[in-house]
């Protein structure tokens, strides 16, 4: 059948890419994992660790991977939306004549690496938040279209928060999953130290292209989903709800706001990559169960009583789960 060959073809092609990335990236296998998740996803990641812990060379060894044009940004309190969209310039041609002309900024490029993204003012946020939505940026009252693929993989440190801006709740929406980098094991640090301090690096060999990334993210689409399995992601969705139909009593107890409806769309169409990664053309309720923490964590808004009792977004998305599992609530019908 030809979707067996195309489920293949997106498992071979998806385990290429992470093995030249694995060459330059110790341990982390989870966080790799599901930055390339997110590619196929058509979804940006928002990367949330210490310093150090290899995020920037994980995002660049991903681009060398899959041979799409590569760009940082680094943010600053004092950077403007210019410095990441362009601006328009005037220029001379040979013959005297002046025009404005647009200078394109970093923006434009298919992976953008923006490092430390809640140290930028809300007006620079904003003109992140246009690109990540629309694909587009604006200036000077004119719409430029970005080229696809394209995905924002974002940084930010959950420690210290001297000048920063915590990224609004509309611009968390926007990313698809939200990925906690952890410390490397003792082990790995051996390896890192071993790899940095002595011969040369290993280079990520160019695997895939930019057609295979599009051509992955049209097999994620076809991916079909049962009618059960649907019904129990969107029980999960309605689960993290502090009010309405389908609340869970641990939603009522801690959360402020729950997930959107792009919770929702984010939540199955990860399930449909990991359906495609174990083999399956079909999506099962542990693809769902396993994609609910990085598509949930940043889309639930904690009340002052669930910091008080120590809750985290993850221990509520956990008692979701076992509340819908053990029939909490009634099924949501479509």
């Amino acid at each position: 059948m030809a979707s067996d060959i195309n489920a293949e073809w997106f498992k071979s092609t998806f385990s290429a890419v992470r093995t030249e990335v694995q060459r330059a990236i110790v341990g982390q296998d989870d966080i790799v994992d599901n930055v390339l998740v997110g590619l196929a996803a058509n979804g940006h990641v928002l990367l949330e660790g210490m310093p150090g812990l290899g995020k920037t060379l994980l995002v660049r060894s991903l681009s060398k991977a899959l041979s799409l044009d590569f760009s940082r940004i680094q943010f600053t309190p004092d950077m403007m939306p210019a410095d990441v969209t362009g601006t328009n310039i005037l220029s001379q041609s040979d013959g005297g004549a002046r025009a404005f002309e647009f200078r394109r900024g970093p923006i434009f490029a298919n992976i953008v690496l923006a490092d430390e993204i809640n140290r930028a003012t809300p007006k620079t946020q904003s003109a992140m938040l246009e690109a990540m939505q629309e694909r587009s940026v604006t200036v000077g009252g004119k719409k430029h279209e970005l080229h696809e693929p394209f995905l924002v993989m974002a940084t930010q440190n959950p420690v210290e928060q001297e000048g920063t801006y915590p990224l609004p709740e509309a611009q968390l929406d926007r990313f698809f999953f939200k990925l906690i980098v952890p410390y490397p094991t003792k082990a790995e640090l051996a390896e890192v130290v071993n790899r940095t301090t002595g011969g040369d690096l290993a280079e990520p060999l160019a695997v895939a292209s930019a057609d295979d990334v599009l051509k992955m993210r049209s097999i994620v689409r076809e991916v079909p989903i049962a009618q059960n399995v649907l019904d129990y992601g969107l029980s999960l969705i309605v689960g993290t709800h502090p009010e309405g139909e389908g609340s869970t009593r641990i939603a009522e107890r801690y959360c402020r706001f729950g997930s959107s409806p792009r919770g929702a769309q984010s939540l199955i169409t990860a399930g449909k990559v990991y359906a495609l990664l174990a083999g399956r053309y079909n999506v099962a309720k542990e693809d769902l169960k396993k994609a609910a923490k990085p598509v949930l964590r940043h889309r639930i808004l904690l009340n002052f009583e669930a910091e008080a009792d120590g809750m985290t977004a993850d221990k509520v998305i956990d008692e979701v789960i076992t509340a819908v599992e053990a029939g909490d609530r009634d099924p949501i019908r479509v």
